[in-house]
C-alpha cells in the first residue's frame, strides 16, 4: 500500500489531512505516532472525492503535541502501516497556528511527512544552485515567514512581515565556532505563499577572506516594527542552517579561488546525514596533495602492521624514568582525573617530562595552555609512548597498541558508575561491536592496568568485578574532584562567569545527559536527539536562568543551538567540566555519573528520565535502585522539570531527605586531597593520613 498526501491545511477549529491512497486498498486510519515517547493515536477516515480525508480537531492536536512535539504520520491497515509521504519539497509553507505556536508539516530525508510544534520561526531551504560563465555560483532558494497572529483571540491574517527587501539576509556560519563569517542580502520575490530569493557568490571577492574550513547557509529576517511579538521581542528571526529541498539528488560543485596567491578550492555539496548545503574552503598545494596521500598510505592494512611492529621495536628500548603521557577521552580533551593528576605532578614533581596524547582534530582544546602534545599514532608519539614509563588515561587505549613491559599503565576511569560496566553488562548495544567481541576485547586492555583508582568503596567493589581488575586499586577519591573543595569561592564563581561571558545576574542550570549506547548510525558516527523541550524552558525561565549543555563526547559535535543565543550555552567541548559544576545552581541529568561529582557540592539535582523503563531494563541496567536513592527528583517531562525548578524557588533550595546518605555513600572519600595521594602512591613519596571516614 501506498499513501501520498496531496493537502494539509488548518482552520480555525480543524486539522485537515487529504490522502491518495493506491486503488483497491481501503486504509482503517490515520496512525499519529509521537516520536520520544512512542505514543500511538488512530483518527479516522473519510471517502471524500477520490481521496482519504482526516479531520482533527485542533483541541486532540494541541493535547497530542503538547508533551511530545514532533509526530510521525502513517495510514493504518488491517495487518500494516505504512508512512505517508509527499512529493511536495516544501511542506512548510502549509503552516498554521495552534494556540500561541506553529503547526508545522515538513518532509525527513526519505520523504516521510511528519508534523511539528514550534514557535514562531522562519523556514527556508535551496531549491537549486548552478554555476555561471563568469565563474560565480547562483544559489536558489525558497522561504515562508509565518505571519504573527497579534490576537490570541483572533485568526485574522497580519500584516506582510517581508515589507523591505533589504530586511532579509544569508549568512554564512562556520560550522566548528558558529561563527557568522559573511552576510548577503539575496534578491527575492512574491511567489503567492512563499517568497524565492537568490544569491550569487564570487569565490575570489566573496570568499577570499574566510579561514579554511566547511561553513553552512543561515536565512536571517527582521521583521518590521508593528509585528513584534513576545516570542521575538527583537524582531530577528534566524532559520537553522539551510538544507536543500526533498528530491534533489546530492552534488558537489568546485571551483578554485586565490587568497593573497594562495590557491584554494571551494566546494558546495549536500552533507550525508542532514542534507545541509555546506562550502567548504580548502587549500590546494603540493604539501596538501602529499599528506593526503600519506594519510592514504597511512591508513593501508600492511602500515598498521608496520607501526605496530616499530611500537613493540621501541619499546624495547630502555624506558625514560621521567616520562609520562596523558589522555583524557581519546585525546579530545584537557580534562578530567588525568588533568587533575598532570597539574599536581606539574607543580610538585618539576623534574619530570609530561606529555599530552592529543587527536590532531581536536589540538585546538590544547592550545595557549602551555603543554607539551604528540598528535595521536604520530611518529613522536609512538616514540613517546613506547619508551614512557608512564601511561596516565581515563578511557581505554586502541586495544593494537602494545605495551611495553617497563610501562606502568594508570587507568583513572572517569566516573563512579551507575550504568552496568563491561563484564555486567547483559547486552552491547554500540557502534561495530556485539556483546561477546566487547568483553573480551575490554577484558584484553583491562589486563594492561597496572593501577586503577576508585572514587568511593562502591566502585572499587564493581570496578573489580566488571573490569576483572587484579592488580592495585587506589582507594583515593577522584582527583578530579579535589577542584570542587579548593575552588568552590564566591570569587572563583565570579571570575569564572566572565571568562565564560555568561549573564551575572542569572542562575545557572548545568544540562549534562548520559549519551545513549545504541544512538549510533553506525561504527564512529554517532545521534543525538535533546530531549529537553528548550522552547518551553526559555519561554519559562529565559528572564531568570541560562543553560549550560555539556553533552557526551561521542555526540556533542552533532548539536545545533542555532536560534536559543544568549539562553543556551554549549560547553560539551569545554575542557573542565569542574569549573560547569562550581558556577552552576542546579544540576539536571539522567544517568550520567556526573550526579556523584555534582554531589559534593551540595547543591540541588533534577533527574531528567523519560525512557527510564527502556535505559534500565534492555540498554545498561542500574547498580542499585536508581528511582528509589536518586538525590533528588525523576521527571519524565520538561514540564515537570520546571515544576520542580518552581519548587526549588519556594522551599530555597533545599535537599531531599536521602541526601546525607547518598553523600555518606558516594563522596566521602573526597577531602581536596586525592591528586596528591595518587601523585605519591605511583611516583613515590609518603601519602597523607586520611581521616576516620576515608579509612579502610
Amino acid at each position: 500500500m501506498n499513501a501520498t498526501l496531496t493537502n494539509i491545511y488548518v482552520d480555525e477549529h480543524y486539522l485537515y489531512i487529504h490522502l491518495s491512497v493506491e486503488e483497491a486498498t481501503r486504509p482503517c486510519g490515520l496512525l499519529w505516532i509521537q516520536r520520544k515517547t512512542k505514543r500511538e493515536d488512530t483518527f479516522p477516515l473519510a471517502e471524500q472525492d477520490g481521496e482519504f480525508v482526516a479531520k482533527i480537531p485542533m483541541s486532540s492536536v494541541d493535547d497530542l503535541l503538547e508533551v511530545d512535539r514532533t509526530i510521525d504520520l502513517y495510514v493504518k491497515e488491517e495487518d500494516q502501516t505504512v508512512r505517508i509521504r509527499s512529493e511536495e519539497p516544501f511542506l512548510q509553507k502549509k503552516y498554521g497556528w495552534i494556540s500561541e505556536t506553529l503547526i508545522v508539516p515538513f518532509t525527513t530525508k526519505k520523504g516521510n511527512v511528519s508534523i511539528k510544534r514550534t514557535d514562531i520561526t522562519v523556514f527556508a531551504q535551496f531549491t537549486h544552485i548552478q554555476p555561471v560563465g563568469n565563474g560565480s555560483i547562483h544559489l536558489h532558494g525558497i522561504f515562508v515567514v509565518p505571519k504573527p497572529k497579534l490576537d490570541p483571540t483572533c485568526v485574522r491574517k497580519a500584516d506582510e512581515p517581508i515589507q523591505n527587501p533589504d530586511s532579509v539576509h544569508i549568512r554564512l556560519k562556520r560550522s566548528k565556532t558558529g561563527d557568522i563569517v559573511w552576510t548577503a542580502r539575496p534578491m527575492i520575490e512574491k511567489d503567492g505563499d512563499v517568497y524565492r530569493f537568490q544569491i550569487v557568490i564570487d569565490p575570489t571577492r566573496d570568499m577570499g577572506q574566510l579561514d579554511i574550513g566547511r561553513y553552512t547557509f543561515l536565512l536571517q529576517i527582521q521583521y518590521p516594527e508593528s509585528l513584534k511579538t513576545y516570542k521575538n521581542p527583537d524582531s530577528i528571526l534566524e532559520s537553522g542552517s539551510l538544507k536543500m529541498v526533498y528530491g534533489h539528488p546530492s552534488f558537489r560543485l568546485c571551483k578554485k579561488t586565490k587568497n593573497n596567491h594562495e590557491k584554494r578550492k571551494l566546494s558546495i555539496y549536500l552533507s550525508k546525514k542532514n542534507r545541509y548545503v555546506t562550502l567548504k574552503l580548502e587549500e590546494v598545494s603540493f604539501r596538501i596533495f602529499v599528506r593526503r596521500q600519506w594519510i592514504r598510505f597511512r591508513n593501508l592494512s600492511f602500515t598498521k602492521k608496520m607501526y605496530k611492529f616499530v611500537f613493540q621495536l621501541v619499546g624495547l628500548f630502555p624506558a625514560n624514568k621521567k616520562l609520562i603521557m596523558f589522555e583524557s577521552f581519546l585525546g579530545k580533551q584537557y580534562s578530567c582525573n588525568p588533568r587533575a593528576i598532570y597539574e599536581y605532578i606539574k607543580t610538585h614533581y618539576p623534574s619530570y617530562q609530561l606529555y599530552w596524547s592529543v587527536d590532531k582534530r581536536y589540538i585546538g582544546n590544547f592550545e595557549g595552555k602551555e603543554l607539551k602534545i604528540a598528535k595521536r599514532f604520530s611518529v613522536k608519539w609512538l616514540f613517546l609512548m613506547a619508551t614512557a614509563k608512564y601511561w596516565i588515561s581515563n578511557s581505554r587505549l586502541p586495544l593494537w597498541i602494545p605495551k611495553p613491559k617497563h610501562t606502568i599503565y594508570l587507568q583513572t576511569w572517569h566516573g563512579t558508575p551507575l550504568k552496568r560496566l563491561a563484564m555486567d553488562m547483559e547486552e552491547v548495544h554500540m557502534p561495530g561491536t556485539n556483546t561477546e567481541k566487547y568483553k573480551k576485547n575490554f577484558y584484553k586492555e583491562s589486563r594492561n592496568w597496572d593501577y586503577l583508582i576508585s572514587p568511593n568503596a562502591y566502585s572499587s567493589e564493581i570496578f573489580r568485578r566488571a573490569f576483572r581488575f587484579e592488580k592495585e586499586m587506589i582507594e583515593s577519591g577522584y582527583p578530579r574532584n579535589d577542584f570542587l573543595y579548593k575552588g568552590n569561592h564566591e570569587q572563583t564563581i565570579k571570575d569564572l562567569k566572565t571568562r565564560f561571558q555568561i549573564p551575572l545576574d542569572r542562575k545557572v542550570i548545568l544540562y549534562a545527559p548520559t549519551w545513549r549506547d545504541d544512538q549510533f548510525y553506525s561504527r564512529g558516527k554517532y545521534k543525538f536527539e535533546l530531549q529537553l523541550d528548550l522552547n518551553r524552558m526559555r519561554e519559562e525561565l529565559g528572564k531568570e536562568y541560562i543553560i549550560l549543555l555539556r553533552l557526551h563526547y561521542l555526540v556533542a559535535e552533532n548539536l545545533d543551538l542555532s536560534g536559543y543565543e544568549g539562553f543556551v550555552y554549549d560547553f560539551s567541548n569545554h575542557e573542565d567540566i569542574r569549573e560547569l559544576y562550581v558556577i552552576s545552581d542546579l544540576l539536571i541529568t539522567d544517568y550520567s555519573s556526573v550526579f556523584f561529582d555534582y554531589a559534593n557540592l551540595k547543591r540541588p539535582m533534577i533527574f531528567f528520565v523519560y525512557d527510564i523503563e527502556d535505559y534500565r531494563d534492555r540498554l545498561r541496567g542500574f547498580y542499585f535502585d536508581f528511582e528509589k536513592k536518586a538525590p533528588g527528583p525523576l521527571v519524565k517531562t520538561t514540564e515537570e522539570v520546571i515544576g520542580e525548578i518552581r519548587k526549588l524557588e519556594q522551599n530555597g533550595s533545599a535537599l531531599p531527605p536521602n541526601f546525607d546518605e547518598f553523600y555518606e555513600r558516594f563522596c566521602a572519600w573526597e577531602d581536596g586531597e586525592a591528586s596528591k595521594r595518587v601523585a605519591e602512591k605511583i611516583l613515590g613519596g609518603s601519602a597523607p593520613q586520611r581521616s576516620k571516614v576515608l579509612m579502610r
